[in-house]
Parts: C-alpha cells; structure tokens; sequence
C-alpha cells in the first residue's frame, strides 16, 4: 500500500530491524523504481555538513567549496525516492529547511540565491520515540505531521518469530554462496537454539551471527558447538536497542 502512492512514508522500529530494507522495497516496487533511491544517514554526518549534503552549495559557499558547486541528495534523487535515516537525530534548523521542501517541494543550495524544484519522494526512519521527541521540543510538530503521514512500525525480530525460518535460511544461503563454503545444513540442535533465542540485536544481530557460524564451520554443517554461548543461554550481552 506503501508502495503504491506518493505520501510521505514514516518507518518506526529498533535498530536493526530493517528499515532500510522496507524503504527500498516500497521504492523498488512503486512508480519511481527505474529512478535513483538515494539514503542518508542524519546521524552519521556532522550537523555542520549535513546541510550541504542534503541540499547541495555553490561555488563559493565556504571555504573549500568545490569549483561549480555540488548537487545534494535531494537533486541526485531526482524523480525518485530520498531516505532520510535517524531523521530524529536532525537539528531543528534543518528540520526547518526539510518542511520547507515538503512544503514548497523545492530546495535551497547553500550559498544559493534562488531555490530550485524538486520531484523526490521522502522516506523517513527513526528509532527513536519521535512524540516524546515533539512533546519535549526537540522534534518540530509541523514535521512531524508532513512526515508521518504513511506511518509503517516494524515490529522487533522477538515479536514476529515467524519470520525466522525464512531469515535464517536465506542469510545461511547468502553467505555460503558469498564465502564458498560447502557446507549442506544446519543441525536441528543448532536451528532450535537460533529459533529460540530473543534477538535483541534483530535482523542485524542474525545476519551477523549467521555469517560468523558460516565462516566457523570447518564440517559440511553448522552444529550445535558452533552455537555462540550468549546464544545457548539466552542472555544477550546488550540489551535491546530501542
């Protein structure tokens, strides 16, 4: 449903559940998949460069400007889709400057002098508890309302244990393939505690964990000894990001 129009999309969940990964696939199946998908991390860049790669500078912006300016995300996904990860972490200037392109769909280059026309669909995520965030000041009302108007929460791994089965197989494929390892199955002992365990980690946690059990087999499986032992126990060594 996602997928199929044009609204704003708002992806909720831990870390580690995939958000991304949804993004892309309400991307790759709607009416923009044959233009560019363009993320960003909002927590991984500094405030003070986050502006110009969201946005774009000309030439002359700031010292060190590159000759003839720099297009930002926004231009470089042009027609297509914009994923604005950790979009929580934004100060409330750029906050600001995001719900005058969800307003006026266009865009203001640093150093600019006229704004420019944007045709981009935008994909937010946060793990954070974004109300609280609005209550307490720290996340603008006005943008939450034009970015929360798809909301999508992906539930933690614990909470959809179905899915297990299908996530273990294909992260043990991938990296059989990816590692060149012959290895045939995975023992019932070994599959049981993988099928049991919480995943505090998520999606993230297992594929990291299926990729270490398929590098440490040295037989044609993966056994129960191959288990890690914070697994067998059933106590993560972190707690639950959320």
């Amino acid at each position: 449903q996602a997928a199929a129009g044009n609204a704003t999309v708002l992806i909720r969940g831990e870390s580690g559940t995939g958000k991304e990964l949804f993004a892309r696939a309400i991307h790759s199946t709607g009416d923009r998949r044959d233009k560019p998908f363009i993320a960003i991390n909002c927590a991984a860049i500094p405030e003070a460069l986050l502006e110009s790669e969201l946005f774009g500078y000309e030439e002359g912006a700031f010292t060190g400007a590159r000759r003839g300016g720099k297009p930002g995300k926004f231009e470089l996904a042009e027609g297509g889709t914009i994923f604005l990860d950790e979009i929580g972490d934004m100060s409330l200037t750029l906050q600001a400057k995001l719900l005058r392109v969800l307003q006026e769909r266009q865009i203001d280059r640093v150093g600019g002098m006229e704004a420019s026309p944007v045709d981009v669909r935008i994909i937010a995520a946060t793990h954070k508890d974004i109300e609280e965030m609005v209550h307490s000041g720290a996340f603008r009302q006005d943008l939450y309302y034009r970015v929360n108007v798809f909301p999508l929460l992906i539930p933690p791994l614990r909470q959809r244990r179905e899915d297990l089965p299908l996530l273990i197989q294909s992260f043990f494929a991938r990296y059989r393939k990816a590692l060149h390892k012959k290895i045939e199955t995975i023992e019932d002992e070994a599959y049981e505690w993988l099928l049991n365990y919480e995943w505090p980690g998520n999606i993230r946690e297992l594929e990291n964990t299926m990729e270490y059990l398929v590098n440490i087999a040295s037989e044609d499986k993966v056994s129960a000894k191959h288990i890690p032992q914070h697994i067998k126990t059933g106590s993560a060594a972190l707690p639950a990001i959320s």
